[in-house]
């Protein structure tokens, strides 16, 4: 398999994770903030299971799961915003099976404000060759912004090479 076609694949299971954590939160009761990791860790034997992936694989997509989320969910509690600006882009841009899962699964992660918070301090940080969501990512060296549509690997900077993203908060 070459790099390409494992990328795709391993989008397409970032996707898929998030899709099974979406429906194991909608069936779950409180206690959001174990749910959530309860979600993704559910997702990932799933993935395990199913063999889309391999234990390293779905525990790599899974951090990346997580990491997206709770910086999603510290942000729009942080500044009271709307998903849409936390994407930095129009939703309209947004495959609309993404932006509902996201936004589901952000909406009931709010409700963990501290837990989030902590987290998404800890994972604040992107890298070249990891996964994301959509949203907009900036170099840490040169400011370029990169703008996500929907689920990609992260390439180095275009402007510098570097590797290393910070989510963009403006």
């Amino acid at each position: 398999m070459n790099n390409t076609d494992k990328h795709t694949q391993h989008e397409s299971a970032y996707n898929n994770m998030l899709n099974h954590a979406r429906s194991f939160l909608q069936d779950a009761s409180h206690d959001l903030g174990s749910n959530l990791q309860d979600a993704i860790e559910s997702a990932k034997e799933k993935a395990i299971h199913l063999k889309e992936l391999s234990k390293e694989e779905a525990e790599q997509i899974g951090q990346y799961l997580s990491r997206d989320l709770h910086d999603a969910g510290a942000y729009i509690q942080q500044q009271r915003g709307e998903l849409a600006d936390w994407l930095r882009f129009d939703v309209e841009q947004v495959e609309r099976r993404i932006w509902e899962n996201l936004s589901l699964v952000v909406d009931k992660t709010t409700i963990e404000l501290e837990h989030i918070r902590n987290r998404a301090q800890q994972l604040g940080e992107w890298h070249t060759g990891e996964i994301t969501g959509p949203g907009t990512l900036v170099c840490h060296s040169c400011d370029k912004h990169i703008h996500f549509h929907k689920t990609g690997h992260i390439p180095p900077c275009p402007k510098c090479h570097g590797t290393i993203y910070n989510r963009s908060k403006k």
